[in-house]
């Protein structure tokens, strides 16, 4: 796709917008222009007085349409905002008209599609005026803009008054048994990589033991610690046990607010390893199926069936871990409205306490993108059914939304959700997606977000995040060795720069 733009308009915005149409679509001035190559045109011109004035212009296969909008700068809004609707309102237009197609989040794009309905119920508006109002300015139709304010409200009243010293630790374990043809983690499954375990062990060690040294150093408190992967149940019961008492003796787990174990994938779950995490104060586990049908199972590379799952579940249940939490794909390939409806269903039927539903989304090197599979979608055939009869019968039975999430190329440009029976909704996921504190993070591939939700200077809350090296073998070298080093340093330097150690 070729964007031509003028005028300072955020070009990485238009880019999401036109995504939501064109999915897959990649923007490169290198590429030549076909008659199947969409071209946009959006201009920007504004002044204090006169607002803001935007033209968007697309032409794509013989067809084209124009759109022109002005906004005046007006109280309540921040100019960076009305700028940021005109372009959505007359980019969305054009797409709308010639595609045929209306997008059910309208114009919000990014991570953190209620991030907007946060910062509306935080100016003290009312969930009805909340509604309204991404309706009206964001072109969310009824029922997301319903979800999304039910999602802020839910998150607001879990996380509370944010203190300066709260934080949580993520521990990474990138490693899987194989992986599946939607899935990226194409290198952390090899023979080789997998022999590294037992080293990566000892180094993850190390970093969690300066982790929680700065940590400690600080002042902060730890709340939730999250392991997660990969799969982390890819280890034994020995290794298991190695990194779990690893952590009990750095911290003190019993004052944890939450303690979660991912495990994942059903191949890789038995009574040994979940009796050792019981045994360390484990209190939260995933036995993900994706989906209840064996043949689409096979179709996306899981390398479990139907029955697998339910001794998975039935093992992690009989464990005495409190929370489980399963999830499911709405949207793979070959899974349709009766299949995914009657996995729903299933999973339902075992009452586990958490439930999340994805929208199924190809990472850039997955097998079947790879393959050159057709795997993109702007309407998303029967997934959108299939999301809105998640989300009616979650609530039917009991389970809130408590938090979402939304990523690149999903079919259908829909949602990722969180539901919980009342009491048992995951605090790290809510902590992590809100950003409210930091979050420090130990292993390959692990991002650690340092988090100023409220600088003492009135300014917006201020993030810096360190990338730990991608890979098990670059973590092993001097390069992991360096990066856990100057994160350490850092996080120090962080808080007593921002005079967050009051």
């Amino acid at each position: 796709m070729r964007l031509y733009i003028e005028g300072s308009v955020n070009k990485y915005y238009v880019q999401t917008l036109c995504m939501i149409f064109f999915p897959g679509s990649k923007f490169s001035d290198d590429e030549p222009i076909t008659e199947d190559t969409p071209e946009m045109w959006v201009s920007m011109t504004k002044s204090p007085e006169a607002g803001v004035d935007v033209m968007a212009k697309l032409s794509y296969r013989g067809q084209s349409s124009e759109a022109a909008r002005h906004y005046d700068y007006r109280e309540g809004y921040t100019r960076e905002r009305l700028e940021k609707i005109a372009v959505g309102d007359a980019v969305t237009t054009v797409c709308e008209e010639v595609m045929g197609y209306r997008s059910s989040w309208g114009m919000l794009t990014g991570v953190r599609p209620s991030k907007v309905a946060t910062e509306l119920l935080q100016k003290g508006m009312s969930k009805t005026h909340i509604r309204k109002q991404l309706t009206k300015d964001y072109f969310v139709i009824p029922k997301k803009a319903a979800l999304a304010t039910d999602v802020a409200i839910n998150e607001a009243r879990l996380v509370g008054t944010p203190h300066k010293k709260d934080c949580s630790v993520y521990v990474s374990i990138p490693f899987c048994p194989t992986r599946c043809a939607y899935c990226s983690f194409v290198s952390y499954t090899s023979k080789r990589l997998l022999s590294l375990i037992p080293d990566y062990l000892v180094r993850l060690v190390k970093d969690l033991e300066g982790t929680f040294e700065t940590i400690n150093k600080l002042g902060l408190r730890v709340r939730t610690i999250y392991i997660g992967g990969g799969t982390p149940t890819i280890l034994d019961a020995g290794q298991m046990e190695y990194l779990l008492g690893a952590i009990e003796r750095m911290t003190d787990v019993r004052a944890l607010e939450e303690y979660t174990l991912e495990a994942g994938r059903p191949d890789t779950i038995d009574a040994d390893k979940l009796a050792v995490a019981r045994s360390f104060g484990v209190g939260r586990i995933s036995v993900n199926p994706q989906t209840l049908c064996d043949d689409v199972l096979r179709h996306v590379g899981r390398a479990h069936t139907t029955e697998m799952f339910y001794k998975a579940y039935e093992i992690a249940r009989a464990s005495g871990i409190p929370v489980i939490n399963t999830d499911l794909i709405a949207g793979l390939p070959g899974d349709g409205f009766k299949t995914f409806s009657a996995s729903f269903d299933k999973i339902m039927e075992l009452r586990p306490e958490n439930v999340t539903v994805h929208t199924f989304c190809v990472k850039k090197s997955a097998e079947l993108r790879q393959a050159g599979a057709d795997i993109y979608s702007m309407r998303g055939g029967d997934t959108g059914k299939c999301v809105d009869y998640s989300q009616i019968q979650c609530t039917h039975e009991g389970y809130i939304p408590y938090y979402m999430y939304r990523q690149k190329n999903t079919v259908g440009n829909f949602e990722n959700v969180g539901f919980a029976l009342p009491g048992y909704e995951g605090l790290y996921n809510i902590y992590m997606m809100e950003e409210v504190h930091s979050i420090f993070a130990a292993g390959a591939g692990a991002v650690t977000k340092l988090v100023d939700y409220s600088p003492v200077d009135g300014s917006p809350r201020y993030i810096e995040r360190m990338f730990n090296p991608k890979y098990p073998y670059e973590y092993l070298d001097e390069t992991g060795a360096a990066a856990m080093q100057e994160k350490l340093v850092r996080a120090d330097t962080f808080y007593r720069e921002r005079s967050m150690l009051d």
